[in-house]
């Protein structure tokens, strides 16, 4: 994976990620799952739960 295909991270910890991508904090599960899915439409990309409460973007 290149640097640039990583576009966003969404989380509900705010500890469990850091760096310099754009990061999106959500209060909820369903908020979180809405926020991801929205901008993986917006960014034409696709969303993964790597299991720790994290969502990434990337580009393929």
């Amino acid at each position: 994976m290149k640097k640039d295909d990583l576009l966003a991270v969404v989380t509900l910890n705010k500890e469990a990620v850091g760096g310099d991508i754009p990061i999106f904090f959500a209060s909820t599960q369903e908020e979180q799952a809405a926020v991801a899915a929205t901008l993986s439409q917006v960014l034409k990309a696709m969303v993964h739960d790597i299991g720790n409460g994290v969502y990434i973007i990337v580009r393929h």
